[in-house]
């Protein structure tokens, strides 16, 4: 792991720069007063690119600078990106011993004591035979699965796989067992985890949902918040202004308005409003007026246990 704390420093180092080896050198010793021989510098290019698929060339001819070929790659919300930014992360809080009690992290069931099984089955199309317990039932299930693809989100990892149920979502800390089987298989002609994913905010995959045009009003602060930490990549802010003497953004968004969207609204409370499609600002209406139903019934329950 160390040494792929080194790797994450020389990108870092050249992300929206071009350098020579001698001020890498220099920058190195400056930071760490350690040298940096030439051969190590190759090794860790070779190490980057095989474990990143970062590409750092020269450019060739005087003063013959390094740079960052694929730079692209790391800005996009990528394999090389999330991967860079979690060592880098992992660094900065090795470095942290001393402090750790005032560091608090969140923990969460993520699945991840699969993961590293669904990703060997996936490289050479192995069948996985999978023993499941979805909230949705009260028992366990076991079936064959052929694994597609894996999918981080909300910090629990999920496994799109083809079933004799068809192309499904499972969530891999809902799996009771998993093993690898001796079987292999074909993915679909065509299929692509990309397209799967297209336009969808979560992992809910809704065959009936199709792309539409999605367009929030945020109010007050809130509107700081999703347009820092965007709600989907697709979004645009295409409106600032002031309402009743509170200010407000519209954005939009291209995608399938589907159950993880409307929880992600209900998360923003009264902060967030949905002005189209119609039909969605409705459903989300509906879900609001039936909680607030569900809250009536509940306090005049307390009402009558409080008068006995």
């Amino acid at each position: 792991m160390e040494k792929q704390y080194k790797y994450v420093w020389l990108i870092k180092a050249l992300l929206g720069r071009w350098k020579t080896y001698e001020e890498l050198k220099r920058k190195w010793y400056d930071e760490k007063e350690e040298d940096l021989p030439p051969r190590t510098f190759i090794r860790w290019k070779e190490a980057i690119m095989n474990t990143f698929g970062i590409h750092i060339v020269n450019e060739g001819c005087p003063p013959y600078r390094y740079y960052i070929e694929n730079e692209e790659d790391i800005k996009k919300n990528s394999i090389e990106s999330w991967m860079l930014s979690t060592i880098s992360v992992g660094n900065t809080l090795s470095s942290c011993q001393r402090i750790k009690g005032r560091i608090v992290i969140e923990r969460v069931p993520s699945g991840e004591e699969y993961l590293q099984t669904v990703i060997e089955a996936m490289k050479v199309n192995r069948v996985l035979n999978m023993t499941y317990h979805s909230f949705w039932h009260d028992h366990e299930s076991t079936f064959d699965v052929e694994p597609y693809c894996v999918k981080l989100f909300r910090q629990r990892w999920y496994m799109v796989g083809k079933s004799a149920l068809g192309v499904k979502t499972y969530a891999l800390d809902r799996i009771v067992s998993l093993r690898t089987k001796e079987g292999t298989f074909e993915m679909e002609e065509g299929w692509s985890a990309e397209d799967y994913f297209n336009g969808r905010f979560g992992i809910i995959v809704d065959g009936n949902a199709g792309i539409e045009t999605v367009r929030l009003k945020a109010y007050g602060k809130q509107a700081d918040y999703i347009r820092t930490l965007k709600i989907h990549e697709s979004q645009e802010e295409e409106e600032k202004g002031e309402q009743n003497g509170e200010k407000y953004s519209i954005f939009r968004y291209r995608l399938r308005p589907t159950f993880d969207l409307l929880q992600e609204i209900l998360w923003h409370r009264d902060s967030v409003e949905v002005l189209e499609p119609q039909w969605f600002r409705e459903e989300v209406a509906g879900t609001i007026d039936a909680m607030r139903k569900r809250y009536r019934g509940e306090e005049k329950k307390g009402k009558e246990c409080l008068r006995k």
